[in-house]
Parts: structure tokens; sequence; C-alpha cells
């Protein structure tokens, strides 16, 4: 053990040095994950659910999740739509589905909408373009969200030209040994990362993350991951559990942890006090009241679904997917209620991200949004 570590460096040490400096080296990362006991854990909680508080009040921000299609050209060892899985039943929404599910949320208060889907050839910049250019249309002081994968430069800009403002792409695992073990040999952490950037420069509001516990995860694949995400200072960071799905190669894996998983998001909202982070399915399909303890440990969104009921079990990137059967209406009706007994509301607004500091997504987008407003 190194001597720093054996000279009195304590976890709860290390947690009051990240809420006062907002980062740690890598191998105090990889200390404080390796020695926190339950106590330092429930501390790191505490605070950050304080510093949520302080920062956004009571406001939790919802997003309309709008899972459009689920082919996808890749073969990721953990996904469910993953092009290997023979059993999935493959659908695409046409673009009027899309449109219907933007009007049912916007009636329910909705004003962003995430347009998520696997890599599907299907949906070229021409396409997508044109979705994301009439929803905007349609409903201006909306914001659109993308979570399509990995692209080109070119077509991260024409989707931003077209109103795209904000864009989800996690990088899963900033080791680089760990990506391989989880991907497919024709993808590489080093285009991911290069994708997030490029997202970055052109202005969109970025969210990258990753999945605790997956298989081959150790504390100092957790200690890169946290390094990553401070260097890049996304403006949202999504993180859950590892939920194996039955229909690939992990599919006999474990379950990440719940637990580590609150953890992990108090320890980002310590990190990135203005960052957008949400309470995520995964994290309540392992835990009853998984998204409540996700809010209480410093998340501040939470993503209803408003896809067609009829496909959304064919949307399965894990198994035992929790709010299957829902209708938009229901989902809403139900989140607000659960909120309202932790003492948070889903107010109808549209969440962007605004830093106390320089806008890590530049500036393009925070005129947009205040001209939209």
């Amino acid at each position: 053990m190194e001597h720093w570590e054996r000279g009195g460096a304590s976890p709860r040490a290390l947690l009051e040095k990240l809420e006062r400096d907002r980062r740690l080296a890598r191998r105090e990362w990889r200390f404080l994950l390796e020695h926190a006991a339950a106590e330092d854990m429930a501390f790191a909680r505490e605070r950050a659910g304080a510093a949520a508080r302080a920062r956004f009040g009571s406001r939790v921000y919802t997003r309309g999740l709008i899972e459009f299609t689920n082919y996808c050209k890749n073969d990721c060892l953990y996904c469910g739509i993953r092009r290997g899985n023979r059993r999935a039943e493959r659908y695409r929404l046409t673009q009027e589905e899309i449109l219907a599910c933007c009007q049912a949320g916007y009636g329910l208060g909705f004003r962003t909408f995430v347009l998520q889907g696997g890599e599907d050839p299907y949906f070229t910049d021409e396409r997508l373009c044109a979705l994301v250019g009439e929803i905007k249309a349609r409903w201006p002081g909306c914001a659109v969200t993308l979570s399509v994968g990995e692209r080109s430069r070119a077509s991260y800009q024409a989707l931003f030209d077209a109103g795209a403002d904000r864009y989800l792409l996690r990088h899963e695992t900033a080791d680089p040994a760990h990506y391989r073990r989880l991907h497919p040999p024709e993808l590489s952490l080093e285009n991911r990362k290069r994708c997030l950037w490029d997202l970055k420069e052109i202005g969109y509001q970025v969210g990258t993350g990753f999945m605790v516990g997956s298989p081959g995860q150790t504390a100092d694949c957790l200690a890169q991951d946290l390094c990553f995400i401070r260097e890049l200072s996304p403006a949202m960071v999504g993180i859950g559990p590892f939920v194996p799905h039955r229909d690939t190669p992990l599919g006999a894996e474990p379950a990440g942890s719940a637990e580590q998983t609150l953890f992990l998001v108090a320890l980002l909202r310590l990190m990135l006090p203005d960052a957008l982070i949400p309470a995520t399915t995964a994290l309540g399909t392992l835990l009853e009241n998984g998204r409540e303890q996700g809010v209480l440990s410093g998340a501040n969104v939470v993503m209803p679904n408003l896809s067609p009921v009829g496909v959304r079990r064919k949307y399965t990137l894990y198994d035992n997917k929790i709010c299957m059967d829902e209708e938009a209406a229901e989902g809403r009706a139900a989140l607000e209620r659960r909120m309202a007994a932790i003492g948070f509301t889903l107010p109808a607004e549209r969440g962007d991200y605004r830093p106390a500091g320089p806008c890590p997504g530049g500036n393009s987008l925070a005129q947009r949004a205040q001209k939209e407003e």
C-alpha cells in the first residue's frame, strides 16, 4: 500500500476533499471505492442529496423517452438488441408514430423528448434531420435529445443544425481492456471518446456514463471512468447497474449492485454539482424504490417512457425492465406520486444544463434555449 494511503488518508477525508475540490486523483478514487464502508456511502449520499437540493430545490426534471427503433448494427456483448440476438422482435416507429408520442407527452407536461434507438442504418441523416426539424417546428419550446450511438462529426453537426439540443452517448467504461471485453472488435473506446469530444465541440449538451458492476469491472476501471468524466465535464451523466439479458453472451453474469450505483450517483453529484443526473430505469429494476433512492442520493432527472406500449417489450436492453405496460399518462402520474412522497416535484420544464461557470458545451445551445423560452 502506498505511503499516502498508510499515512492517514481515509474515505471520509477523501469525500470531504471531493466536496471541496470537485476532483480526486485516480489513485484516490480507487482507494475510496475499495475502502468506503456503509457509513461512508451513507455520508456521501447525504451530502450529495443536500448539494442537489441546494442547486435545484425540489425540482426533478422529466424527459419523455421514445424508443423508436430496436434495430442495431452492433453486437455489444451485454445488450439485448444486439445484432446477433435472433430472438429479438425488430421494429421501427414511423415519423408520425414518433410525433404522436411527442404530442401525448407535451400534453402531459414533458418539455424534453429523448429519441433513443439502436445504431440503425435506416435512420440516415436525412431522415433524422427531418424528424428533429418537425419536432422543433411543432413544439418550438421543447428540447430534443438524441441517443443513437456513434456517428461521424458531419452527421452530428447536421443533426445539431436541424435543432437537436442534447446527445446521450455512454462511454460504458474508460478502461481500454475492459471496453474490449464488453464490445466486439470493430468498436473502440478511442472512437467512442472521439464522438463525445466532437459532440461537445459542436455545442450539444453532452451526456455520457457507464454501467456499474459489468463483468470484469474493477475499482480501477471505475476510477478511470470518474477521471474521464471529470475531464470531459459533461452536462449529463447517466449510470445504472449492469443488468444481464438472457439472450446475450453475458446473460449468466450477476447483476451489478444497486447500493454501489447509489454511491456512485452521489460521487458524481459531489464532483459535478450542476450536472443533470438521471435516476435510471435500471436502478428501479433492481431496487423497488430505486429511482426515489437515486433522487435522494443526488439525481435530478427521471425518464418516463412515452413509447407505444405495444413495442416496449421489444426494446429490452436487459431483463425484467420496469414500466413495460404503463400508458404514458399512467407512468407520469405514478412518478409524480412517488416523487411527491419524498418531497420532490416534476415541473413542466426543459431542464437545461445551466452551469454556474462556463458551459462545457459552448454558448450556442444556451443562447438557443434562451431564445426558445
